[in-house]
């Protein structure tokens, strides 16, 4: 393919993507070539290369389908009808049921409950469920579907909440119309605490997109939204009691107690029970900026700007401390009607504590060895006070010491073998090592983590009850409104899934192909996590043409942010909660499906001892995409400073191209490759896989398997 050739080739993806014109004889012509329209199916559909999706793309996977014969038809007189326990969540649940299914469908459904009891789905709920939500109420649900009806029945409410979902996710377009398979579910959680955390302090979080990451919990049958509240940078809830808290620490950014009352109750409207978290006695920088006796340094305290752990903590000798947290957490605990109150505890390096004569004075009178046993104490002081206001404590890994009261449940970020110690020891305990979205992990490898594995699997029955399930956890150093949704979604419904689904549902090809499409299914509840990119590209590309705007696309369809912590260790400047968070970067999302599919494909055509003659004219047409992609790019990169910092990335992905049909070349001689090539080669694909710009260029590892079966040569079966 020619440069001009290769550019009208872009023009055609445009075409289909942007609905613009360029290139049209050309196009035509390309379209017509057999090669054009398999890679350009490829391109712009990756799932083609995925594994075929399941009958029912239901996530998470419920506990028992028998799917039937035939289907239910979905038109514009779908009605719903109630029997049994109602009550007015369960008027709002199916109004919000009716306007979801109206948006998918795009008929014109009434959200009005039927009065007729020959409704299209008839729900029979038994009783009302607890008033606060418990751990362990029965989420359980039937749902059967025939070509004549459905019907939906649930012990409680948050049951019929879940089979709600169940149903939305049932109905798809089908060929002559709208409708859901005949089936029959019996479902229920495999745990009882199946959480999200946002941290809502490090960067502040708007009401409103917390709710639509709400409606994404709901949709997912996640029922805990744990809201990290308190941090160094930043007091993000309103105490009538001690403003200083919040007017000081916030940079005035923060929740009023109507808005957090406001937001508990539209969660428990989705079945959704909300935790609080107010960490302490370190990550409590803030608190210290209004009320700087809380601390046991001398000071001054300012909001903190960088990332880290940081020195301030509070006074654990100090009974002051302890009155000021009785009176806020009193305060706090009526707002919050959850049975559960966290209190952090985690990572306190001890050096203010240290550096404080009166604090080791205390320490030498009251026998408390080291800071471990301080933090103890402190943590056995706060947790009578949260049980003085009708609350049970949860802390991180740290709060787990000799002494600590049995009643306390622990959250993990150490793993299942601290999960399991607790457990053996008498502690409720919640799993989120394996779970840390902000990590940017790919969805399989959350998948691949379970609450009773590891070390759990050698406990007795009775410990493991004590394992109430896990929490996916999203901490907020590089997440703002505008990219928050990408850091969350869809990843975290695969973490939804291990918590609800049985513990044998693993298949990874499975997850992925439903995780496709409940991602597109999320978007009609308004999450931003497709969406964004977009927008966020456009502003970094500027002014571009059409053919420009394309390119960036290309080549950030296929990458990844750097993983883990090494982006604050890659920085080329030192990040703070000010820094702007509008790079590549921070457009992209942390798993790339384009570059996952590649892999497949290149697996999928060693696989077949390289003679799939399909899946190699997809490779070539990706090969020559990439090639000739970085000519169309570098005219913005010389115009858009934020395009310039990935210039780099761009040349490296025209030399995959390169190396790409190179190696597909080779293969088609059947004959090894000398070492020469192969080094000259893997140069280029280890130049590639080095991080630039913070970026992870996705398929390099992919195509150095076409190096290796080049190198190989015959059937190139030794390239696996």
């Amino acid at each position: 393919m020619t440069v001009c050739e290769g550019d009208c080739y872009i023009a055609v993806i445009l075409d289909f993507v942007d609905g613009t014109e360029g290139c049209t004889k050309m196009a035509q012509k390309l379209l017509l070539q057999g090669l054009g329209i398999l890679a350009l199916g490829v391109l712009l559909n990756p799932t083609m290369a995925a594994a075929p999706q399941s009958a029912l793309n239901l996530m998470p996977v419920p506990a028992n389908v028998q799917a039937g014969t035939g289907s239910l038809r979905v038109d514009a007189a779908f009605s719903v009808a109630l029997t049994g326990h109602t009550e007015p969540r369960l008027d709002r649940s199916v109004e919000r049921f009716l306007h979801q299914l109206a948006l998918q469908t795009a008929l014109p459904i009434s959200t009005k409950l039927a009065t007729n009891p020959k409704a299209t789905l008839v729900i029979q709920t038994e009783h009302a469920s607890k008033e606060i939500q418990e751990v362990g109420e029965d989420e359980s649900y039937v749902l059967e579907v025939t070509a004549t009806g459905a019907k939906l029945t649930a012990p409680t409410p948050l049951g019929t909440m879940h089979g709600l979902q169940t149903f939305l996710q049932l109905v798809n377009v089908a060929p002559d119309g709208f409708a859901a398979p005949t089936v029959t579910i019996q479902d229920k959680p495999r745990f009882p605490w199946r959480g999200l955390m946002i941290d809502s302090a490090r960067h502040f979080t708007t009401l409103d997109d917390l709710k639509r990451n709400i409606d994404g919990m709901e949709a997912v049958k996640m029922n805990v939204f744990h809201w990290h509240l308190s941090e160094n940078q930043g007091f993000r809830a309103e105490s009538k009691k001690f403003p200083k808290l919040h007017e000081l620490g916030s940079d005035n950014l923060y929740y009023t107690q109507d808005e957090m009352r406001d937001l508990i109750a539209y969660a428990r409207d989705r079945g959704i029970r909300v935790v609080p978290e107010f960490d302490m006695p370190g990550h409590s920088t803030a608190w210290f900026v209004g009320h700087p006796e809380l601390a046991s340094g001398k000071g001054p305290y300012g909001i903190e700007r960088r990332w880290g752990i940081f020195d301030p903590a509070m006074d654990p000798t100090n009974e002051k401390v302890y009155k000021f947290l009785d009176e806020l957490i009193g305060e706090m605990a009526r707002i919050f009607p959850d049975h559960f109150f966290h209190i952090g505890g985690d990572e306190v390096n001890g050096k203010e504590w240290d550096a404080n004569p009166r604090i080791q004075a205390f320490m030498k009178e009251h026998s408390i060895k080291n800071n471990e046993a301080l933090q103890a104490y402190f943590s056995g002081r706060v947790q009578k006070l949260v049980t003085k206001h009708g609350k049970i404590v949860i802390g991180w890994d740290e709060v787990l010491v000799p002494g600590v009261p049995k009643d306390i449940v622990i959250q993990s970020w150490r793993g299942q073998t601290s999960l399991a110690l607790a457990a053996k020891q008498g502690y409720r305990g919640i799993l989120s090592n394996g779970y840390y979205l902000d990590l940017g992990w790919p969805a399989a490898r959350h998948y691949a983590v379970d609450p009773m594995s590891g070390d759990a699997t050698n406990l007795s029955p009775e410990e493991k009850e004590r394992i109430l399930g896990g929490e996916s956890c999203m901490w907020s150093e590089y997440v703002n409104p505008e990219n928050m949704d990408s850091r969350i979604w869809p990843r975290n419904a695969a973490i939804a899934e291990r918590f609800w689904s049985p513990q044998n549902v693993t298949d990874v090809a499975s997850m992925y192909a439903r995780m496709d499409f409940i991602s597109a299914r999320l978007e009609w509840l308004g999450l931003t996590h497709k969406s964004y990119s977009r927008r966020m590209l456009h502003r970094i590309a500027g002014p571009a043409s059409p053919l420009e705007l394309t390119a960036l696309r290309t080549l950030t369809d296929v990458v990844e942010p750097v993983k883990d912590y090494t982006r604050e260790q890659t920085a080329p400047a030192e990040p703070t909660s000010l820094t702007p968070l509008n790079r590549v970067v921070d457009a992209i999302p942390l798993e790339s499906d384009a570059g996952r599919h590649f892999g497949e494909l290149v697996d999928q055509f060693l696989a077949a001892s390289c003679r799939d003659t399909i899946a190699e004219a997809r490779l070539r047409a990706q090969f020559m995409l990439w090639r000739d992609n970085d000519a169309n790019l570098q005219p913005l990169a010389q115009r858009s400073f934020l395009v310039k910092e990935v210039a780099a990335t761009s040349q490296d992905l025209s030399a995959l191209g390169a190396a790409g049909l190179a190696a597909l070349d080779q293969i088609a001689k059947g004959q090894p490759a000398s070492d020469s090539w192969r080094a000259q080669q893997t140069a280029f694909v280890t130049q590639a896989m080095k991080p630039k710009a913070q970026l992870l260029l996705i398929p390099a590892p992919a195509v150095q398997k076409l190096i290796e079966a080049a190198s190989a040569g015959g059937a190139c079966s030794t390239a696996k």
